[in-house]
Order: structure tokens, then C-alpha cells, then sequence
């Protein structure tokens, strides 16, 4: 999901950095959430959990005391409930026999659209949640919300124009076609857009009549507890369930009972691969996988300055970084790089860090690890001869790190090829293009690519400099967006979302994940009215 605008200044003095933390006089703290996650979401009922649970703590600390803030706890179930959560999915399922993949479309749309009033009357409530946790400010967390609901009504808008248009006829043979469901869907949902990511393939999932395991993220899932009763009472017993705890306890049994038709998955390939080896017959186990984003943004010599250092900063500090689509690294003409440089930094000095709560655009990091895992990467790339450019770059208190900008990156550096997935900047400088097409060619990441340039050599009849139509060809046959003068970006949502190599499999969009999720299938016959007739009571052709 994209993220909202960044305000964008130059610095006139010193970077305004705060501290992640709150008074506990303040209205902020008053208003703190505590979810408590001791309950499990199975077969249509919200249960409590007895069991083992883990106490979820905010990056953000009580300013008199230190102390952190624990803002709800989460239920560890064991492989026996998860594996519960999975046979009642199946059994909800029933080989396309069940309730729910036996209604039509608008049965189907109408739960799905109680659901979405339920969960407008708890907005307040999970954005809050989004905020503590996951440290999203004001906008951006009430954005997440507001962009899953508004991808709901095109997905729902999507699948009944799909239903309009299937009737077909060739060669004298006529058919009804439509999309239907394939079983039942393991969803994981990511750290950093737990809601919308999540909703983004679950939804069209159930419209399409799927059945579905959610598993939670132990960070940024405490929003899903706030769900539970709004699911229970929309849909019938089995069609959600929800399994929290670690994964690595609860995914092996899950996949590996072989119920699982459907993969919709946001993360690392690494953590993927694992998941879909645990399947007994993964040649049959659809996937929905958004992955590893390495994006990068090329600075040619001829680019508006002005323009490229403030979608750069944009693309890559909105939320901290930490988004596959961000910006990664960027590679600038030597003869430019010094001006972009120095551009640069005076607008990343512009940014205001600080607590969520409020505007600021550098927030707390909700990994407890990552200060310390993005320091480890800046002082590799200063050991290989790399220096923080720009003024208080890398300054951490607790779980706040003020952006780093790093120059020059070289190939012996670990930011050349890691996903660092925070606020460092690695800047490249390059002499030839040979050497931007040397690193998309070597890199495992083919997600995006943002090119900036004023098209000087552009012919008179508008057609590009063959230099510059080269690097656009290579570009797109090495990702699957190239964006021009513009930063990397997933929306708007009824765009292809996609990635090559080792950044996706499958593509996310509102009309693609509807296929994705669902298979063809007809009624043909040379007899028109006799498919009319056939069709007349059908559910799934209604």
C-alpha cells in the first residue's frame, strides 16, 4: 500500500529529531490500547485460550519512567490448534460441497459487506492499534484502513463484472463461464501493512468462495484480535480461522496435512520456500507470493536534480523504508552525484522523527533487532570505505534511527545487496550504464526500477534516444514497473503488482487477484437453451 505524502523541506538547521516516547500525563497514554489475543478464532467461534500467550510491546516508552509500553498480549497456540483451525477450514470447504462455496456471488458479497460495516464501527479502534504497534502516524495508519476498505468495494465491484461477462460462443458451441473457488487458502500477512496487505488476497479469496487460515504476524497483528467477533458473526463456522504463535511451531503441521490449496504469502523467499516444502504435493498448491524488493533508482545525467532528490527521498523514508516497494538503492551519474548528494541530505534533514502520534516522518522501528541490524550495515559499508553523508545519519535512541545516507556503495558492501527494509540510503555512483545493467542482471530482485531524466536526445518526432530506449527495455525485461520521474510505488490498486525472479509469483492487483484465486470452469453445449435451462438454479453460475 502506499503510503501518505512525506512533507518535504529543506533543512534551514539541525534535523528536528524527538524521542520515541510518550508522557504518561498525556491524553496519547490515556487513550493506549490493550488488546487481549488469549482467544482463538475456529470454526465460526471466538474461543478463549488458556494457554501460553506473549505480551506485545510498542517501540514506544513511557517518557518518566523508560519503561516500554505493553499494549495487549497474543495467544502462542501449539500445532494441534493451528492443525484445528486447518481441518475446519477443510471441513467448511468440503471438496466444494460446503455452505459457503455453495452460495452465489452475492450471497457471498453480502457477508463480505457486513463484515466491512462491522469493521467500520472498530476504524478508531485498529488504526489506534496500527499506531502503538507498528508506529504509523496519524495518516498513515488511518490510511491503511480507509485504502483495505475502498480495495473491498473494487474487488467486489471486479468479481460481479467478471460474472457479466462470461457467456461465449465459437464454432457454434456455447458456454457459460465464470470463476470459481479452488479450496482453502493459507494467508500470512506481513509486519508492516498488516491489515491491508492481508486483506488484499483474503478478501477476493472469500468472495470467490474459499475457505481460509489466517495466520497472524507476531508483529503488527493485534489489529486481526479486534476482528475475530466480526468475522464469527459474518460467515459461517469454518470459512475463517485465525492461528497465532510462531510459526515455525504452527505452519509445519498446517502445510503438511496436504488440506491446503492456496498459498497467499509477504515476506522473505527464504521463509516461502521453507513454507511450501512442508506441502506433500506442492505441484498442486496455487500461490499468491509477494517477496524480497531490492528496487532501484537510476539518476541519469541529464535529470531534473530537484525533481529526482524528492521522489528519492519519498521512495525511500515513507514509513521508514520499510516497504517492498521502497527504494533501496540508488545509482547516480558520477557527474551529477555530488549536487544529487548534497540535495539529498539537506531534504532528509528537512524529515521530522518522532513518535507516531502526530505528522512526523521518521517513526519508531517495530523490529526490536533492526537499530542494531541497520547499524551493522552501515559500519560494513564504512569499512569498505563508505561514510554517513548527511548530518545526524544513523543516530539512534532505543527503537528510533534517524535516516542514514550512505556514499559511495560499492559491490563489496552488504547495502549493494541486502534488503536492509529501514532507513538507510545506500547512494551509488556510476560511470557507464554498462553498470547499471550489470547490477539488474546479477541482482535476485526484479520488482521496480525508477529512472530519472529529461529525455534530452529525444528525437523531434518524440521517440527516445536509442540509449534511453535501451535502458527502459532493459529495465522492464529485468522488473515489471518502470517508473519515470516517480518513485516505486504499488498503486493504484487496479494496477498490476508484480515481480520477476526472487520479488513475487503471481500477480496482485483487484482484478488479477480474483483469477488468481480462483479457477475457470463451464457449461458448453451446442444448445443454448439448454445451458440457459442448466444454469437457471445453479449457484455457481447464477
Amino acid at each position: 500500500a502506499a503510503p501518505a505524502p512525506v512533507d518535504i523541506v529543506e533543512a534551514s538547521g539541525p534535523p528536528q529529531i524527538g524521542k520515541p516516547e510518550v508522557s504518561t500525563a498525556s491524553e496519547v497514554y490515556s487513550s493506549r490500547p490493550y488488546v487481549d489475543g488469549a482467544r482463538r478464532l475456529v470454526n465460526g467461534e471466538v474461543r478463549p485460550w488458556e494457554g501460553p500467550c506473549a505480551d506485545v510491546v510498542s517501540p514506544v516508552f513511557e517518557a518518566e519512567t523508560g519503561r516500554a509500553v505493553v499494549i495487549g498480549r497474543q495467544a502462542t497456540l501449539s500445532p494441534a490448534e493451528a492443525q484445528e483451525a486447518c481441518d475446519a477450514a477443510a471441513a467448511a470447504w468440503d471438496r466444494g460441497r460446503g455452505t459457503w462455496p455453495s452460495r452465489t456471488l452475492e450471497q457471498r458479497v453480502s457477508a463480505v459487506e457486513a463484515l466491512v460495516a462491522r469493521l467500520q464501527q472498530i476504524r478508531a479502534d485498529i488504526v489506534r492499534v496500527l499506531q502503538w504497534e507498528i508506529c504509523k502516524n496519524d495518516a498513515d495508519a488511518a490510511k491503511e484502513f480507509d485504502r483495505t476498505m475502498e480495495y473491498i468495494a473494487a474487488s467486489v465491484a471486479s468479481a460481479r463484472q467478471s460474472a457479466k461477462d462470461g457467456h461465449l460462443c465459437t464454432d457454434g458451441v456455447h458456454a457459460e463461464v465464470r470463476r470459481s473457488p479452488v479450496g482453502v487458502m493459507m494467508n500470512f500477512g506481513p509486519l508492516n501493512y498488516p491489515f491491508n496487505e492481508t486483506y488484499a488476497t483474503l478478501i477476493p479469496a472469500l468472495l470467490m468462495g474459499n475457505c481460509a487460515v489466517m495466520k497472524i504476524p507476531n508483529t503488527g497483528g493485534l489489529a486481526h484480535f479486534l476482528t475475530m467477533d466480526a468475522y464469527a458473526e459474518c460467515f459461517p463456522p469454518g470459512v475463517v480461522n485465525f492461528v497465532s504463535g510462531r510459526g515455525r511451531d504452527t505452519m509445519p503441521p498446517v502445510m503438511g496435512t496436504g488440506k491446503v490449496d492456496l498459498l497467499a504469502f509477504v515476506g522473505s523467499s527464504k521463509t516461502a520456500d521453507q513454507v511450501v516444502r512442508y506441502h506433500p504435493q506442492p505441484h498442486r498448491l496455487r500461490t499468491l507470493l509477494s517477496l524480497d524488493g531490492k528496487n532501484l533508482g537510476i539518476v541519469l545525467p541529464d535529470a531534473d536534480l530537484d525533481l529526482a532528490t524528492r521522489e528519492c527521498l519519498v521512495g525511500s523514508t515513507s514509513y521508514n523504508g520499510q516497504r517492498c516497494t521502497a527504494i533501496k538503492l540508488i545509482m547516480v551519474h558520477s557527474s551529477v552525484a555530488e549536487e544529487f548528494t548534497a540535495k539529498f541530505c539537506r531534504l532528509v534533514s528537512g524529515l521530522v522523527a518522532g513518535s507516531p502520534f502526530g505528522s512526523a516522518s521518521i517513526t519508531p522501528l517495530p523490529l526490536p533487532d533492526k537499530p542494531e541490524y541497520l547499524k551493522g550495515l552501515v559500519e560494513d559499508a564504512q569499512a569498505h570505505g563508505a561514510a554517513v553523508i548527511n548530518e545526524c545519519g544513523g543516530q539512534i535512541d532505543r527503537s528510533l534511527y534517524f535516516p542514514a545516507v550512505v556514499y559511495p556503495v560499492t559491490s563489496e558492501m552488504k547495502l549493494w545487496t541486502e534488503e536492509q527494509f529501514g532507513p538507510v540510503i545506500p547512494i551509488a555512483k556510476y560511470e557507464s550504464i554498462e553498470e547499471v545493467y550489470s547490477y539488474l542482471k546479477a541482482t535476485p530482485s526484479g520488482q521496480q526500477v525508477s529512472i530519472f531524466t529529461r529525455f534530452l536526445g529525444a528525437s523531434a518526432g518524440g521517440a527516445l534516444a536509442p540509449q534511453l530506449a535501451e535502458l527502459v527495455d532493459v529495465c522492464a525485461l529485468s522488473t515489471c514497473r518502470v517508473n519515470v520521474n516517480a518513485q516505486c510505488q504499488r498503486g493504484p490498486d487496479n494496477y498490476p503488482f508484480a515481480g520477476r525472479r526472487s520479488s513475487a509469483l503471481g500477480t496482485v492487483s483487484v482484478s488479477e487477484v480474483l483469477r488468481a484465486v480462483s479457477v475457470e470452469t463451464m457449461v458448453a453445449s451446442k444448445q443454448p437453451a439448454a445451458i440457459a435451462h442448466v444454469c437457471a438454479s445453479s449457484s455457481v453460475f447464477a
